[in-house]
């Protein structure tokens, strides 16, 4: 049985959802140290929430006709251009540090990853739900 695509307002709820699920654990974090398992946890909200940030995108694109995108970097710029995001490069250094915090590369990359998202990304997700629910 074929399912419904979602709508691009259930995509922001749902997208919503993961900020405040992710915002839990940046509250941790900024109380002390995380251990390596709250780090994954983190890491992986982290994940989860910029994945559905992109599947906003792409559904808001998709509605406008436009795409289908060849990946994350490319819905990030187009993004930027159509004014749904307000800061192009740190959406872009959000895709290169998940592709460096990436374990099959061995560099020690999830204490500044994790910092990234504590200060810099989080801002970013709360102006872009801010912009989308204002758009929608």
């Amino acid at each position: 049985m074929k399912s419904v695509p979602q709508s691009c307002e259930d995509c922001l709820k749902e997208f919503g959802l993961a900020l405040e699920d992710l915002q839990v654990y940046v509250e941790r974090a900024k109380k002390g140290p995380l251990n390596e398992s709250q780090s994954r946890e983190l890491i992986n909200s982290f994940e989860v929430t910029h994945e559905l940030a992109l599947k906003v995108m792409s559904n808001y694109f998709q509605r406008q006709g436009k795409g289908p995108f060849s990946g994350s970097r490319d819905l990030t710029v187009e993004a930027f251009h159509a004014d749904l995001i307000d800061d192009g490069k740190a959406w872009l250094d959000i895709v290169i540090d998940r592709i460096q915090y990436n374990p099959i590369y061995e560099i020690d990359t999830q204490a500044k990853f994790i910092e990234n998202i504590k200060k810099l990304y989080m801002p970013l997700f709360h102006r872009f739900e801010m912009s989308m629910g204002k758009l929608l």
